[in-house]
């Protein structure tokens, strides 16, 4: 299967998220995500838990700042 045969396939769905706001290269990062609730559910200290998804998933603090916000924020209301 060819790259534009997928693209095409899945063009509606694509175009959905990126209106949604979302970015393909989040999908990488929801186990950070995922992580970051468990820990700090677990009394964990926000500060602690960047410091060591960063180095979990080595990327910078700054990055796991700006994915947890992404995150946490909603849709855009015209993509729902």
């Amino acid at each position: 299967m060819k790259v534009i045969e997928i693209l095409n396939f899945n063009r509606e769905l694509l175009k959905k998220l990126q209106t949604a706001g979302i970015r393909l290269e989040d999908v990488y990062y929801i186990d950070l995500y995922i992580d970051y609730t468990r820990l700090l559910d677990q009394g964990e200290k926000v500060s602690y838990t960047v410091a060591i998804l960063s180095e979990k998933y080595s990327v910078s603090e700054r990055k796991v700042y700006a994915l947890v916000k992404r995150f946490q924020s909603d849709c855009k209301m015209t993509a729902v």
